[in-house]
């Protein structure tokens, strides 16, 4: 795979028909993680550790930065983490696939410069099973 550019990687929130691109993100990062499930015994080979394969809880987080596509996105994000939502949401990761599923919108805070425009920092939380495409 060669290098992407950052810009290709969008949020997008299912509006009922399709998936829309919510934000502008600057930065962002996702991060995928599985639990291990410990079963090592006195029978263990050499007591060299075991693990029970597909047990553990698997989780993944999105955070990123950046401005807000239009005033429809804020207020759908915004209403989203003030409800305490869990929305259908997609990732679109550049030349390797597309992540869907039910997430929460954990964090969300405003910042800016008196001479820039008003930023967000979010942060999405999975919230049920996510799917993976391959593009």
């Amino acid at each position: 795979m060669t290098a992407q550019k950052g810009k290709d990687l969008l949020l997008k929130v299912h509006n009922g028909s399709s998936y829309e691109t919510v934000a502008g993100l600057r930065s962002r990062r996702i991060a995928f993680n599985a639990e291990a499930v410990d079963i090592t015994d006195a029978e263990s080979a050499g007591r060299w550790r075991e693990l029970l394969a597909g047990a553990g809880v698997k989780r993944a987080a999105l955070s990123g930065s950046g401005i807000f596509k239009d005033q429809a996105s804020d207020a759908t994000v915004r209403a989203a983490f003030f409800d305490g939502a869990i929305l259908d949401w997609q990732v679109l990761i550049p030349d390797f696939g597309t992540v869907t599923g039910l997430m929460q919108v954990t964090a969300l805070e405003y910042f800016g410069q008196h001479n820039g425009e008003v930023m967000f920092d979010l942060a999405l939380e999975s919230a049920g099973a996510l799917v993976f495409g391959a593009l």
